[in-house]
């Protein structure tokens, strides 16, 4: 072992802050944001089979240059709760991508700007119920609404206001 490195004062320093650097759980802690998604933007969408205006959003995202793959289920309780949006912001349908969770009529230009902003914290945007007006749900008439950051501790701030709100 006499070419084996010893443990010096240097070294342990060097390694001491790459793990403080690191997290307290590493660089795959579930506080550590997604990866940025390179090529194009792929979402999943999670919608049961009975509602129409879901297909509207799912067209919106489309047009706005996302690659979608739809999943059609009939509880989304449970993709809710793994992607920690709460119950009195859920929606019609949630879509995830690059590991945040979009939940209801989000605009696709309020995904775009998630993904470009990437905020600390971040895990969900969500429109909750169905506004009218929103993408998907056009010709329910047009009502102010807001989209909200959902974050890992499960708080919500306003992350974008559309129709006049």
């Amino acid at each position: 072992m006499a070419n084996a490195p010893m443990m010096n004062r240097r070294n342990w320093l060097v390694s001491s802050l790459a793990l403080i650097a690191a997290g307290p759980l590493g660089a795959g802690s579930a506080m550590a944001r997604p990866p940025r998604q390179t090529g194009p933007r792929q979402i999943t969408i999670y919608k049961t089979p009975w509602c129409g205006c879901c297909d509207g959003w799912v067209s919106h995202m489309r047009e706005a240059g996302y690659v979608t793959q739809v999943r059609v289920l009939q509880d989304l309780a449970p993709i809710r709760a793994e992607h920690g949006v709460p119950d009195r912001l859920a929606s019609c349908h949630t879509g995830v991508i690059s590991g945040y969770a979009i939940e209801g009529h989000v605009p696709a230009s309020d995904v775009a700007r998630l993904l470009q902003e990437r905020p600390t914290g971040a895990r969900a945007l969500s429109a909750p119920g169905m506004p009218a007006g929103s993408p998907g749900m056009e010709a329910a008439g047009r009502q102010p609404y807001v989209t909200w950051l959902i974050t890992d501790d499960g708080q919500a701030q306003v992350f974008g206001r559309h129709n006049g709100a």
